[in-house]
């Protein structure tokens, strides 16, 4: 009389999982399928990995050069003079922890030795946007007249002005020459040429000085044409600013004034995540095929495990476990696999890009939490459904009819 195996017998589930892991002559396809499985699902982990942290480190690097060039807020007047030097003395009392800088801004052409380039000319003070500008800070020079500027490195290449150079700029206000009238012009020197690592921005802003609005185009001193705040953390914030500005004037943030940028790059990022998964989905249906495969050519051994007293429970973790193992196996090989791929493309500068297009002529890579547990989470997800039909199926064995066959 056969002795019924308890249904918690863990040590003879453990050694059956051992023996089919084996590799058997009899059936090399079984053991091939698995590997397959292996490796596809170690592939597609691996490749979400480092593709996830790719587009995470060029969207964080973007938004970092757009933070800086586009300032944390900026507050914008809807009626003329609205944004006055009272309006910044009230922000300072409410606000002291913020930092301010007020500017001017209108549109100009660039001249110099025969080359034109259309421009955008900000009047600030030097000080005050040292302070929230890092980029600015770096380039301006030490020139003190008032008819100076800082032009990025695209135009400056453009109008083969460099440092100490001068250039002509145009504005719209015109001049009374003789009868007539034409374009209001002045020569300004170039106090210092910035790099935003942003190729439209280094080819059409410009920075001169307060004075220089005011004398030229008569601005009237101490009302200005928006005021730029730093902030460290200006989505808190903004909305404690909009509680003290009068209805003369609006806040913006830079992620309002790039909100279809960013809006792209996050369906990129999600779209790009769930094409990849389908690699680790395909790879998943090695692992039915191959749990399946080893169903069919064990029944005999299934039937017997059966008779001699072995559970459907038994049976059905036997092969539902053999699935997690090799599931789980290629997802920790494709995770070792993916931190080193992450390690040698920040380590090594194996990838170049041309800077001016993305910013950085380093290939960003910043996988953050989040993301590496979405990743682990869906191909968990993926891993448990493949090993549930195949476990299911051999639990459903019938012994009586397998032995009968046999």
């Amino acid at each position: 009389m056969s002795q019924r195996l308890p249904s918690s017998n863990k040590n003879f589930v453990r050694r059956i999982i051992k023996h089919y892991l084996k590799y058997d002559k009899e059936n090399p396809f079984i053991f091939i399928s698995a590997l397959l499985a292996f490796l596809g699902i170690a592939a597609g982990v691996m490749v979400l990995m480092i593709a996830m942290g790719i587009m995470n480190g060029t969207q964080k690097e973007f938004t970092k050069k757009l933070f800086v060039m586009n300032y944390p807020l900026t507050i914008l007047p809807i009626e003329e003079d609205a944004v006055n030097d009272s309006l910044i003395q009230i922000l300072k009392e409410k606000f002291p922890h913020l930092k301010y800088s007020p500017y001017y801004t209108t549109q100009v052409i660039t001249k110099n030795e025969g080359a034109v380039q259309g421009s955008l000319l900000y009047g600030i003070d030097y000080e005050k946007e040292a302070d929230i500008n890092p980029i600015f800070k770096k380039a301006k020079g030490d020139t003190t007249s008032k008819f100076r500027v800082v032009m990025g490195e695209g135009l400056s290449f453009e109008m083969n002005a460099p440092k100490g150079e001068k250039v002509t700029l145009y504005f719209s206000e015109q001049q009374a020459i003789g009868f007539g009238t034409m374009p209001l012009q002045k020569r300004f020197i170039v106090d210092g040429v910035f790099k935003s690592g942003l190729k439209a921005y280094d080819k059409a802003i410009m920075y001169t000085s307060l004075e220089a609005f005011e004398k030229l185009l008569k601005q009237p001193h101490g009302s200005y044409d928006g005021l730029h705040i730093y902030s460290k953390n200006p989505l808190d914030e903004i909305n404690d600013i909009k509680t003290i500005l009068p209805d003369n004037v609006v806040i913006e943030g830079w992620w309002q004034q790039n909100g279809n940028f960013f809006s792209a790059m996050e369906m990129e990022k999600k779209a790009l995540f769930l094409v990849l998964l389908l690699i680790i989905l395909v790879a998943s249906l090695n692992i039915i095929s191959s749990l399946l495969m080893t169903v069919m050519s064990r029944r005999s051994e299934i039937a017997l495990m059966r008779t001699l007293g072995a559970t459907k429970t038994e049976i059905k973790s036997i092969f539902f476990k053999l699935g997690l193992i090799i599931g789980s196996a290629g997802m920790i090989a494709g995770t070792l696999l993916g931190s080193l791929g992450i390690w040698i493309l920040t380590t090594f500068d194996i990838i170049s890009m041309p800077e001016d297009v993305y910013g950085t002529s380093k290939l960003p890579v910043d996988l953050t939490l989040s993301d590496f547990s979405f990743i682990i989470l869906g191909t968990s997800i993926i891993i448990l459904l493949s090993a549930l039909y195949p476990a299911k199926k051999a639990s459903q064995t019938d012994p009586l009819t397998v032995l009968r066959n046999e």
